[in-house]
């Protein structure tokens, strides 16, 4: 049966391990000396070396011929730990054993005394995933554990851990592995492989893996499926960085100011689905590059592309000064920020690309209106959009004149109209109800999630993101549960109008929908609407 390369090189010793000199000597040297403590925390980048780091530590402390702090890897204890069958090393993901009642059975565990070894070792891995309940009930084991128990934490996310637990914890940062180590690997494992790597196929995946050996590994596993004779081309087929010219496409249209062009190339795009979240991150780390071009002398070991998009980062960068450079990551930073709350993608990236392409030096009004995040700047800006997709779509044809009756006005939500965006305030209190409401009834509560509240002249206006169950609320007497929350807390009663989101259409500026919801998110409220 095939196994994948990570998993048969994983290495079995802590010789094996690449780039970590600072953690396994400690460990070996703790060992051999018999110091080892009793927790110890592993952080740092995915695919570094921390679960293998703390089952080569497991097998060590319990390895019944150790030699230097290395298991011997012939015994019986070294065997069973390597096939997974030993008890007394124990790995949980904490990932999906977050629970109180998971860290109970551990806690029940430990007091037992290991079947074959000398230590049972408890591997927690994610641990940072544990629910703050589960970490008390941690703390507790960890403060004064069984002589005989010791415990391996491993964690990407050192700051999700709290302070308690790591004080009581012996703490190894691990390194992103060196680009040259991970070079060498793949190379050596190549070689016992039987496949031909060229060495700069070979720094291209190490540059991919962003310093986790495991990428790596795995990148090599999906090369070696394209052909056995791995070279730069067959690398950049594998890992999807061929293809990319619409990235460069529109980074060569933001640096000639031509928004019509970038607004045609993602238009192509959304036409064949493409993710616009990670449209805007892949162009946010272009720009990067166009950066680190325009500023490093030798900034090829520092970009991640092909040789032919470096040349054209580099013709990009000499259009671009440097200010102008370090504004344009400011504003995608900004469009990938507002992604979560946006009622439009295409339209908040629409939006991004004229503000980038929109030459702010020398004209005083335009400059005031693109740094500015007001709904004065949203009008202008989808007023410009329009526009310019008018212009697309009618590019290369005669325009005849128009001779056909104007088109009817639209048709808005009377109600809402009454309000008004600019004077009627979303409640900042809606969350704190919201969940005096779930308590009172967890089905009106997720029918309500993420919806937006307004009070006007003895009525409550609630803007709902979903459809489902809204008409057996309104047939229902579910709104007397909001009305009781509501009496708590204002002393009084509301007629409940509830309305959707969903029926607005979100490319219409003046639906008076768009208009509050708008207002919600100037006013710091966050709003989720799925288009």
């Amino acid at each position: 049966m095939y196994q994948a390369l990570y998993r048969k090189w994983r290495p079995m010793s802590f010789d094996d391990v690449v780039s970590q000199p600072h953690v396994t000597t400690t460990l070996k040297n703790q060992i051999k000396n018999g110091k080892t403590a009793h927790a110890y925390l592993f952080t740092g980048s995915r695919g570094t070396g921390k679960t293998t780091c703390a089952r080569i530590f497991a097998k060590a402390v319990n390895c019944e011929n150790p030699h230097d702090g290395e298991p011997c890897l012939d015994c019986k204890i070294c065997k069973a730990a390597d096939n997974g069958t030993l008890a007394d090393i124990i790995e949980i993901d904490a990932a999906s054993n977050s629970k109180v009642d998971d860290i109970r059975e551990l806690r029940e565990g430990v007091i037992y005394t290991p079947e074959m070894c000398k230590y049972k070792v408890y591997i927690i891995d994610e641990v940072h995933m544990l629910s703050p309940g589960a970490f008390n009930a941690l703390l507790k084991t960890m403060e004064e554990p069984p002589e005989h128990v010791k415990f391996i934490l491993a964690t990407t996310e050192i700051h999700k851990v709290p302070a308690t637990i790591v004080s009581r914890c012996q703490h190894f940062d691990f390194h992103r592995i060196r680009t040259e180590d991970i070079v060498s690997r793949l190379t050596f494992i190549s070689q016992q492989e039987g496949f031909t790597l060229e060495k700069d196929a070979a720094e291209m995946i190490a540059r991919l893996s962003d310093g986790g050996m495991r990428d790596a590994l795995s990148l090599l596993d999906q090369c070696v499926a394209f052909d056995d004779h791995i070279t730069l081309d067959v690398v950049s087929g594998a890992s999807g960085i061929a293809g990319r010219d619409y990235l460069f496409d529109i980074i060569e249209k933001i640096a000639d100011k031509d928004a019509a062009g970038a607004l045609e190339v993602v238009d192509k795009l959304y036409g064949m689905s493409k993710d616009l979240k990670v449209l805007a991150n892949e162009l946010l780390v272009q720009m990067r590059n166009v950066m680190l071009v325009k500023t490093v002398d030798n900034s090829r070991e520092l970009v991640i592309c092909l040789p032919d998009e470096y040349e054209r980062l580099s013709g990009i960068a000499q259009k671009l000064k440097l200010e102008d450079i370090l504004r344009n990551i400011s504003v995608l930073q900004q469009c990938s920020e507002r992604f979560a709350r946006c009622t439009s993608k295409r339209i908040e990236l629409e939006m991004t690309f004229i503000k980038l392409c929109t030459d702010t030096q020398g004209n005083a009004e335009v400059r005031a209106a693109v740094q500015s995040t007001s709904g004065a700047e949203v009008s202008v800006l989808m007023k410009r959009i329009a526009s310019l997709e008018s212009r697309l779509a009618n590019a290369g044809t005669v325009q005849a004149v128009q001779t056909a009756a104007p088109p009817e006005p639209k048709q808005y939500d009377p109600e809402l109209q009454k309000l008004n965006a600019d004077n009627d305030k979303p409640l900042k209190q809606w969350s704190d109800i919201l969940a005096k409401i779930r308590d009172k009834s967890p089905a009106i509560g997720s029918f309500l999630k993420d919806s937006v509240a307004f009070i006007k002249e003895g009525n409550l206006f609630l803007i709902v993101q979903s459809d489902f169950y809204l008409k057996k609320f309104k047939a229902s007497s579910d709104a007397n549960i909001i009305n009781e929350v509501m009496n708590e807390m204002y002393g009084q009663t509301f007629n409940i109008k509830v309305k959707s989101a969903k029926k607005a259409d979100p490319a219409d500026a003046e639906d008076p929908t768009n208009q509050l919801l708008q207002k919600a998110m100037d006013t710091g409220i966050e709003v989720e609407i799925k288009n």
